[in-house]
C-alpha cells in the first residue's frame, strides 16, 4: 500500500556561516526526531550536527558536502537538504536545487544579503523555484528589520511579505508578532539552545509590561507593512514573485516551529516534470528519479557509495527492475535507504518528493534518470565554468591503483572535474575547480578514505572554454592554451588569461570556444 500523506521538499541554503546546519538540526529537533541539537562548531560537550559528518566538516565548522534529512511532522513527509554555504563548492549546492520543491534561504541579520546569497537567489529565480527567506541571528546585534526588507527588495527585486515580525531589536530578541494571527509568540531561552525553546501565544492584550513597548514598536512596523501592501499572496509567492519572511534564531531555536508549520501550509508539493524531450512525467505516473548527488566513504568501516535519487514519479517499491536512462540497460534497486544525514535505514517505497539512496550503484552518476514504463531522460545539470587547475600525482607510485580508484569515485561525485590527455596520460591527469577548497577536499579523501596521498602542482590557467575535436586540434600548440578532455567526452581548452582566450576566438573564429556557466562567487 503506497504512503499518501503529502511530502515537501526542501533546501537550506545560504552565505556561508548564516546558521543552515544549525537550522537543520533545530528544524529535526522540533519536528522530534532528534532530542538534542548540536553545534556546527561542536563546543564544549554539545555534538557536531547530525548533517555535517565529514571529518573537515567537523574540524573546520562549515558544510562541504549537502545532506540529506527525512522526518515526519503534522502527519507530512519532509524531505530536507542542507547545502555547502561557500561558493568553492557551488556546483554541489546547484545540483541540490534541481531536487527541490522550494528553498529555505537564510539571512544573516547582521550582514544582510551577501555575495552567495545573491547568487543563490538568482538561481532559485532561475530555476523557478519558491523561496522563503529567514532572518537568522535575530538573538545578535543587527540591521533594522525594515532595512532589510528594502535591501531584499532593491537587490534581488523579490518583494519580500513579512509572516512573523520581531519583537525586540536584534539583539534582544523578546519573541515574534504572528503577522496572520495578530498573537505575540514569546521565546523562552534553554540553555544553549540544544532543547527545543518554549513558547507562549498571547493576544496583544495578554502582553507584560516588560515587553510593552517592544510589543508597541512591533505592531506600528506591522501596520506600516500592511499599508505597504507587505502581506503574503500564495499565487505571487509560487510565481516567484514574492519572498516570505520570518525572523529567528537558529541556535536558540527561537522561531522555527514557525518555519516548520509555514512549509507545511505554504511550501509547493511536488508537481509535474518535464524531460530532456519536451515529454512531461505527471507525479502519478510510473516511477522515476532523478540523480542529483553521489557520495562515498559515508560509512567509515565500509566502501560504500550513495547514489542520491529525487523520485520524480509513481511509487518506488524496494527491489523492483528498472531502466536506466542513458544505458538503456536494468538497473535493481534491492539496497534502496532513506537518509538521515548520515544514519540510512532500509526504505521499503518511496513516494514523489522523496530523498532516496541507492548504495553502490556503480553505474549511476549525476544527473542520470532511472525509470519504469515509458521511457523519460531528465536534463542533466549543467558543470560550472572552472577556475583553478591542479595537476595530480600518486605520491607513492607502488599505491597507483588506489591512486586510480580514488580519482575516478572523486570524478563521479563531481567534487571536481578530471581531465585528461593523451600528453598527460592517467597518471598526472589534471584537476579543475570551481574554487580552490576543492582541492584539500581531494586530499583529504585521497589520504584518509583511499590511503593514497597525493602530490599537486598548481597550473597557471585561470579561463575554461568549451571546445570539440576540431578545436583540439586547431588549438593544438597555441601558446598559453591546452584542451584536455573532460570523462563525460567534453573538451575544454585552458587558457592562461581571458585575453589569450578573446586572442584565440579572433585568431580562430571557426573554432568553437564557448563560455560555460559562471559557478564562482
Amino acid at each position: 500500500m503506497s504512503d499518501n500523506r503529502p511530502r515537501r521538499t526542501f533546501a537550506v541554503i545560504s552565505h556561508p556561516d548564516a546558521g543552515k546546519s544549525t537550522l537543520t538540526e533545530a528544524l529535526a529537533l522540533h519536528a522530534r526526531v532528534i532530542t538534542e541539537a548540536g553545534a556546527v562548531h561542536g563546543k564544549g560537550d554539545r555534538r557536531a550536527t547530525v548533517s555535517d559528518w565529514m571529518a573537515m566538516e567537523k574540524a573546520r565548522g562549515i558544510s562541504i558536502t549537502s545532506a540529506a534529512l527525512q522526518f515526519v511532522y503534522r502527519d507530512h513527509v519532509v524531505n530536507l537538504v542542507d547545502t555547502p554555504g561557500h561558493s568553492d563548492f557551488s556546483e554541489d549546492t546547484y545540483r541540490v536545487l534541481s531536487a527541490v520543491d522550494s528553498a529555505v534561504m537564510l539571512v544573516d541579520a547582521g550582514k544582510g544579503l551577501e555575495p552567495q546569497t545573491l547568487k543563490l537567489f538568482r538561481v532559485c529565480a532561475l530555476r523557478g523555484i519558491p523561496v522563503i527567506t529567514v532572518i537568522n541571528k535575530w538573538d545578535r546585534p543587527g540591521l533594522s528589520p525594515l532595512g532589510l526588507m528594502d535591501e531584499i527588495e532593491r537587490q534581488i527585486k523579490l518583494r519580500p511579505t513579512p509572516l512573523t515580525w520581531p519583537v525586540g531589536e536584534a539583539g534582544d530578541f523578546r519573541g515574534v508578532l504572528d503577522r496572520r494571527t495578530g498573537e505575540f509568540v514569546k521565546y523562552t531561552r534553554t540553555a544553549g539552545g540544544a532543547t527545543r525553546a518554549p513558547e507562549r501565544r498571547m493576544a496583544s492584550s495578554e502582553v507584560e509590561d516588560v515587553d510593552a513597548q517592544a510589543w508597541s514598536d512591533a505592531v506600528d512596523e506591522h501596520e506600516l507593512l500592511s499599508l505597504d501592501a507587505a502581506d503574503h499572496d500564495q499565487e505571487r509567492f509560487l510565481a516567484g514573485e514574492t519572498t516570505p519572511v520570518m525572523f529567528a534564531s537558529a541556535l536558540q531555536n527561537f522561531g522555527v516551529a514557525q518555519l516548520l508549520d509555514l512549509l507545511l501550509d505554504l511550501a509547493p508539493a511536488p508537481s509535474a516534470t518535464e524531460g530532456v524531450d519536451g515529454s512531461v512525467r505527471q507525479v502519478d505516473d510510473p516511477f522515476s528519479a532523478f540523480v542529483f548527488k553521489v557520495q562515498s566513504g559515508m560509512n567509515s568501516s565500509h566502501r560504500d557509495r550513495m547514489a542520491y535519487a529525487r523520485v520524480v514519479s509513481g511509487t518506488f517499491e524496494r527491489g523492483m527492475v528498472v531502466t536506466h536512462a542513458s544505458t538503456g540497460r536494468p538497473f535493481a534497486t534491492k539496497y534502496a535507504q532513506s537518509l538521515f544525514g548520515r544514519e540510512t535505514s532500509s526504505v521499503e517505497q518511496a513516494s514523489p518528493g522523496d530523498i532516496i539512496g541507492f548504495v553502490n550503484a556503480q553505474a549511476l552518476r549525476v544527473g542520470d534518470t532511472v525509470y519504469d514504463g515509458e521511457p523519460i531522460d531528465f536534463p542533466p545539470v549543467p558543470s560550472f565554468a572552472p577556475e583553478h587547475f591542479m595537476a595530480v600525482s600518486a605520491r607513492d607510485i607502488g599505491r597507483y591503483k588506489q591512486f586510480r580508484r580514488g580519482i575516478e569515485q572523486l570524478d563521479q561525485e563531481g567534487v571536481v572535474q578530471v581531465l585528461r590527455s593523451d600528453l598527460r596520460g592517467d597518471q598526472s591527469p589534471v584537476l579543475a575547480a570551481v574554487g580552490p577548497l576543492q582541492f584539500e577536499v581531494v586530499e583529504e579523501r585521497m589520504t584518509h578514505e583511499f590511503t593514497s596521498p597525493i602530490r599537486l602542482t598548481r597550473l597557471d590557467y585561470s579561463v575554461a572554454r568549451l571546445t570539440d575535436a576540431d578545436g583540439a586540434r586547431t588549438l593544438s600548440g597555441f601558446r598559453g592554451a591546452e584542451v584536455l578532455q573532460r570523462t563525460d567526452g567534453t573538451y575544454l581548452a585552458l587558457f592562461i588569461d581571458k585575453w589569450r582566450a578573446n586572442n584565440a576566438a579572433r585568431e580562430f573564429p571557426d573554432v568553437l570556444l564557448d563560455e560555460l556557466p559562471a559557478g564562482g562567487s
